[in-house]
């Protein structure tokens, strides 16, 4: 049956979407390049100096440091986040609705299912790519333990996967550009502010706490700090079966919806 998307399909040929994809980011490098590297500088001043100044140390899975140090790993799982969600709802959007860039992939010898999984692992890239300059300047002001930083590479690219997914779900069932703003109130601004990036879960109410136990966020940002402090979170083999189990469910439902959309 043509209008089911198949794993089996996806081939190679998915890097020739990725490719394209990246050399249009090439060609206007600057504007994706600079983001990331001054980002973590405005997050250092900002809560450094700001808010850091009035909260001073505190202790954190029995370690003591600064609010600065507890922050820095959030701003690289938000950036990760950011980075793919964003990449595959309003970029996507535009390259499937405005510029028709997929029916004309399509109608090379692309399959559909190759243009969406190129368009995941492009979502995944970007979000890999901020998360790996963040780190590399997060470095550089001493917030990060090395080597257990390294694993924030592989994180920010399942990560990225996984909101990359999100993304593409969202564009699937999106009729206009505009209908973006209702998920990202209702799902990104929201896992922004209280899965774990700014402030321990453990502040939160019960209730609260078992909700942000459910956002994709509070995993991601926990194994991230985890990495970037060498402090495992406790329960850290619940977030990494979270990661992958939500990151494949996603995945598959991306391509799902993704191709019921494009062969209308």
């Amino acid at each position: 049956d043509m209008r089911t998307a198949k794993l089996s399909n996806i081939s190679w040929r998915l890097l020739h979407v990725w490719r394209r994809n990246g050399k249009v980011l090439l060609t206007t490098w600057y504007t994706n390049f600079l983001p990331p590297l001054l980002e973590p500088v405005f997050y250092v001043l900002a809560f450094g100096f700001g808010i850091g100044g009035m909260v001073g140390d505190f202790k954190f899975q029995g370690q003591e440091m600064s609010y600065l140090q507890f922050v820095a790993p959030g701003v690289v799982a938000v950036a990760v986040m950011f980075w793919s969600f964003f990449e595959t709802t309003y970029s996507s959007f535009v390259r499937m609705y405005y510029q028709r860039t997929f029916d004309a992939m399509i109608a090379t010898p692309l399959l559909v299912e190759d243009v969406i999984a190129g368009e995941l692992l492009w979502g995944a890239t970007k979000a890999f790519g901020a998360g790996t300059l963040m780190l590399c300047m997060l470095s550089a002001f001493g917030l990060t333990v090395w080597p257990s930083a390294l694993w924030v590479l592989p994180l920010a690219a399942i990560g990225g996967l996984l909101f990359a997914s999100m993304g593409l779900i969202v564009t699937s069932l999106s009729p206009k550009i505009e209908a973006f703003n209702l998920p990202i109130f209702l799902l990104i601004f929201p896992m922004f502010l209280f899965a774990g990036t700014f402030f321990p879960l453990e502040q939160l109410p019960a209730w609260a706490h078992n909700v942000a136990m459910v956002l994709p966020l509070t995993h991601v940002c926990a194994l991230i700090r985890g990495a970037c402090l060498n402090l495992p979170p406790a329960y850290l083999a619940l977030h990494i079966a979270y990661v992958i189990v939500v990151a494949s469910v996603l995945v598959l439902l991306a391509l799902r919806l993704m191709h019921r959309r494009l062969i209308k």
